[in-house]
């Protein structure tokens, strides 16, 4: 975690008049990082802020009203401490930082910039949590054998377990990451699909793969495979097994089974994490009332050992737009009821 000495030798804040604001950041790889090519990160922080953005040699003056320029002030704030903590500022860290310049305990203590407390490092790039459920989320997947987590598309359940996932096969952790889902969602029957058995089962499993090459890289990624290192294997073909020195992680739970999501959390062994992610409303049976996601974390919310996360459109950090059809579908949903 970064202390705000730390930051002060990186950034400056000085308010020149109630509607003005003067932020110099003194080194130029930071500075070129947060302006962005063409100056595209400003301008999403000038059009989500509604504040005006002048940069000049290495200051960037910020006009607007009270609000906003603080706004924008912590954002920027942020994105250098998160360069200093990952070395990169990407796309998504524009929308969180906003996100957490404009949170309420910012409105409430205007010197209070949320550190950066937890990185997960792996090949290709550093993640963080970018929301307080997605930091209870990493803090659960770090240190539970066994994390359920439940919530919209968009949250990160995925693609934070994956990159757990990878950090501890890097650090020699656990032996073997394994990937699972149900992979057809009308009873797993994958005999009339052509090739072999990783070829019936890769187009169910494609967004883990996708986060797996983005965050190991491709040849990687393969290299792994070969090794069994890394292995895909669809829910049904789990029954019977012990897995040890394992992460394993079940994507799109919502099409499991209450049995079925039994039997995947028998499975675990010695050193072994297992994690079990869905979205209640998108659940493709075709009795929908099959489904176990839910029906086990009611079962097992007393088990201390186990850890739920619920997320909501709140916690969504892709395009923004995303949050606004959750919500709009969630609204639709109320009304019919």
């Amino acid at each position: 975690m970064l202390e705000a000495k730390n930051l002060n030798k990186e950034i400056s804040i000085k308010k020149i008049d109630k509607e003005t604001s003067n932020i110099k950041i003194f080194n130029n790889n930071i500075l070129i990082a947060i302006v962005g090519e063409f100056n595209k990160n400003l301008n999403k922080i000038e059009k989500l802020t509604n504040t005006k953005l002048f940069f000049r040699g290495n200051s960037i003056t910020v006009k607007g009203d009270e609000q906003s320029i603080l706004a924008a002030s912590n954002s920027l704030t942020f994105l250098v401490n998160k360069y200093l903590v990952t070395n990169s500022v990407e796309n998504d860290d524009i929308i969180y930082s906003i996100k957490n310049g404009i949170s309420e305990d910012m409105k409430e203590n205007k010197n209070n910039i949320r550190s950066i407390d937890q990185v997960i490092k792996t090949p290709r790039r550093s993640v963080i949590p970018r929301s307080k459920k997605q930091s209870d989320y990493l803090k659960a997947l770090l240190n539970e054998n066994v994390v359920m987590s439940l919530g919209p598309a968009g949250t990160g359940k995925s693609y934070l377990a994956v990159s757990v996932a990878v950090n501890m096969l890097m650090e020699k952790k656990v032996e073997k990451v394994i990937l699972s889902r149900p992979a057809v969602e009308a009873g797993e029957r994958l005999g009339f699909l052509p090739g072999d058995l990783k070829e019936k089962v890769d187009p169910y499993l494609r967004p883990l793969y996708d986060a797996l090459y983005d965050l190991f890289g491709f040849d990687k990624v393969q290299r792994k495979i070969e090794t069994g290192e890394i292995e895909i294997a669809p829910l049904a073909f789990m029954r019977g097994r012990t897995l040890k020195n394992s992460f394993a992680i079940l994507d799109e739970a919502q099409n499991a089974s209450l049995t079925q999501i039994k039997m995947f959390l028998t499975r675990i062994g010695e050193n072994s994490k297992l994690v079990v992610n869905g979205d209640p409303s998108q659940i493709d049976l075709l009795n929908k009332s099959h489904s176990g996601l839910i029906q086990s974390t009611k079962i097992l919310k007393n088990v201390k050992e186990i850890k739920c996360i619920k997320f909501d459109h709140n916690d969504v950090v892709r395009h923004p737009l995303v949050s606004k059809i959750i919500q709009a579908y969630n609204h639709n949903s109320n009304d019919k009821n």
